[in-house]
């Protein structure tokens, strides 16, 4: 019979071991990412799809023969973005959509927005991981009755779902302006992120949907409440329909856990008096802010963007080259192919994949781009 073979430290040595693996910090973990974007499904088999039911469900099937591609399924996704045409087409897509996440679903935030393709009544993005993942469900938050979870971490990246002005009680719509909303937004995702075992200072990234752009002073002043006032997160804010009349404002965040947490600043740059950083990078990872630029037309103020992104990238050690997922707002629609060939032209290689959408901007310019970085 054989004796299984047992090492033995002295004790001494042991304790000192065990001081030094508890004194060491612990390495971040970053999850592998894998964006896809703009996604529309207006044919099948050489027919056109008019009604929005089939279009969602062409859609997601070109959604699911894109991550089998990388070797994923529907169950990897981790993140969604829908765009519809018309916000009345939000209960017919949903009706679809809830037959491919039928179980721990990805979060999801859904905005009108104008669409690239002129015969698409839904557009998809989506965020999707190999790596092991874990539901969020606060218990005191309650449960969405929609097909999407209130968040899904993998490793140390945390992504929320597009948080209302909910009653977490009751999941019932919170009145009131768009501060009262946004301190009720905030209240609910501070929800999530404690359940997580993070906090305000944890976010990295959010989109800002505002029902009217208009609303966006006061929106900051209550946002500015709970994030951080030394590294806030990177961050956009648009106009972006939402699918409840009642809500003002809808906000999607992502937060990372990091040791290494700073934020970036161009050579020369200060600090604005917006409650945003430009970018916040987290060791491997950097997530930018939407930035935009004065020019005479689209592709100009895309071209100036551009070189307001390269250099925030350079300050935290990166290129274009690194760039993973790229954002594009514009106020007006028919400036999308503009943008792209200047993307193209400036990005070496193959340019990641980008989310294009009519979401009219803050103020009086047409372009805003925003980006996630990996150092390679």
């Amino acid at each position: 019979m054989s004796v299984p073979f047992r090492a033995t430290i002295p004790f001494p040595v042991a304790a000192a071991v065990l001081a030094f693996l508890l004194a060491a910090p612990v390495s971040a973990q970053t999850p592998e990412l894998v964006y896809l974007s703009n996604i529309t499904g207006t044919s099948r088999d050489g027919a056109p799809l008019t009604a929005v039911e089939e279009q969602t469900a062409a859609t997601l099937d070109a959604l699911g023969e894109q991550l089998a591609a990388h070797g994923l399924g529907y169950e990897d996704v981790v993140a969604v973005n829908v765009f519809l045409r018309d916000t009345r087409h939000f209960q017919a897509m949903n009706g679809v959509y809830r037959g491919y996440f039928t179980t721990d679903p990805p979060t999801r935030a859904t905005v009108e927005a104008d669409l690239p393709d002129r015969n698409a009544h839904v557009q998809i993005s989506a965020v999707a991981t190999p790596d092991d993942t874990e539901i969020i469900s606060p218990s005191g938050l309650q449960s969405p009755a929609l097909p999407y979870s209130w968040g899904v971490r993998a490793g140390d990246v945390l992504f929320i779902a597009g948080a209302t002005s909910r009653d977490p009680d009751t999941y019932q719509p919170v009145g009131g302006d768009v501060q009262a909303q946004t301190r009720r937004v905030f209240g609910n995702i501070g929800m999530i992120l404690e359940e997580a075992g993070m906090g305000y200072g944890d976010l990295v990234g959010c989109k800002v949907f505002l029902d009217d752009v208009r609303l966006w002073g006061d929106m900051n002043e209550a946002y500015r409440e709970f994030v951080t006032a030394d590294d806030p997160p990177a961050r956009a804010a648009v106009r972006g329909g939402l699918m409840n009349p009642a809500f003002l404002v809808e906000i999607q965040c992502v937060a990372e856990r990091s040791d290494e947490r700073r934020v970036v600043l161009r050579e020369g740059q200060r600090r604005g008096r917006s409650p945003l950083s430009p970018a916040i990078a987290t060791g491997e990872r950097v997530w930018l802010a939407g930035m935009l630029a004065r020019g005479e037309d689209a592709r100009a103020e895309a071209r100036n963007t551009l070189a307001s992104l390269g250099g925030t990238l350079e300050a935290a050690g990166l290129g274009f080259a690194d760039v993973e997922d790229v954002w594009v707002y514009l106020t007006d629609v028919r400036d999308a192919d503009a943008v792209l060939q200047v993307l193209a032209e400036v990005m070496p290689g193959d340019m990641p994949p980008v989310t294009i959408a009519g979401l009219p901007l803050v103020g009086r310019l047409g372009v805003e781009i925003q980006m996630t970085a990996v150092a390679r």
